[in-house]
């Protein structure tokens, strides 16, 4: 069995994608991995990507079908399956690709510093411009540089740093140790919106020692999302609004105990709370029908959104 085990969640509508991230796998300096696609009864088959592997790397490369539960059931799916040999979990989305020595730096950091959690830079196009590198962080308070080349940072609390911005952190430049993944899961009910935020919180909160990557580890795709482009007039905002204020609702759960943190969660989502309401009101505008029923659901759960609703109204009328 290999020290690292790839899970690879994979819904694409086009063929190529798949094989251009397991090239970047194969590819890598570090060689002692082994992959699990899992196939998120996608459109596409993966059958015709995999096609192109030579025989070695096809034998390394299990694939796990299933119906389809979004990105982090199917990382779920990838985690229940690790074999027991594995010491790293490293996760990688479909359409990115990782730089050559992703894993090797990963692999030298977490050995030499016994980190269980570890996060490398990435790298994307224009679009992506909200994203920041890890780099950037060595302006935080008690920063501190374990290594300078590669620069390998350890943050003390780090999940409050996150919960301010957590434009740093990227999915595909994830590596976790055994502790981590044979214990912590993604909220699968999340998908989409911030399930990826919260699994992030999850494993900074339990794990002993977080390292942050300065080199790009992996570069930035266009993949498939079923939220990919949505603004507030699109049909789907309302929706990604209410899954993020769920996932926010779950991070206050777990800062319960530290004030400044849920203060600022609490803020994020009193802004997912205004963004739905402003979305609905544009419908209204454009002779369109809100999603009462979403709202009503909404509401069910978080009483506040009502009071928001009223508020804006009465700033509405006011000017």
């Amino acid at each position: 069995m290999a020290a690292f085990t790839i899970i690879i969640p994979f819904y694409q509508r086009q063929d190529g994608i798949l094989s251009r991230a397991l090239a970047s796998v194969f590819s890598q300096s570090f060689k002692d991995v082994d992959v699990i696609v899992v196939d998120d009864q996608s459109p596409r088959s993966p059958d015709a990507d995999l096609a192109r592997l030579s025989e070695k790397d096809r034998a390394r490369v299990t694939v796990i079908a299933q119906p389809n539960a979004g990105p982090g059931g199917a990382r779920n799916t990838g985690l229940d399956h690790v074999p027991e040999a594995t010491r790293y979990v490293a996760f990688l989305d479909s359409d990115d690709v990782w730089t050559p020595d992703h894993l090797a730096n990963a692999a030298n950091a977490m050995e030499a510093f016994g980190g269980d959690c570890y996060w490398a830079s990435i790298e994307g196009g224009e679009e992506f411009d909200y994203h920041f590198g890890i780099a950037a962080l060595v302006r935080e308070d008690g920063a501190r540089r374990l290594l300078d080349k590669p620069l390998i940072l350890e943050v003390p609390d780090l999940a409050g740093v996150m919960l301010k911005n957590w434009a740093f952190l990227h999915m595909s430049c994830m590596v976790i140790g055994r502790p981590l993944f044979e214990k912590v899961r993604f909220d699968a009910a999340l998908r989409l919106a911030a399930e990826d935020v919260l699994f992030f919180c999850d494993c900074i909160i339990a794990a002993k020692q977080v390292l942050l990557c300065a080199e790009p580890g992996a570069l930035r795709g266009e993949g498939i999302n079923i939220f990919h482009g949505v603004d507030n007039a699109s049909p789907e905002f309302l929706k990604q609004q209410f899954i993020t204020w769920m996932a926010l609702d779950l991070l206050e759960s777990r800062f319960s105990r530290r004030p400044q943190e849920v203060a600022t969660i609490k803020a994020h989502k009193n802004t997912a709370r205004k963004q739905a309401i402003w979305s609905q009101i544009g419908l209204l505008r454009r002779r369109k029908t809100p999603d009462f029923r979403l709202l009503a659901r909404w509401a069910a759960r978080d009483p506040r959104l009502l009071q928001s609703a009223l508020q804006l109204a009465a700033g509405r009328f006011s000017r």
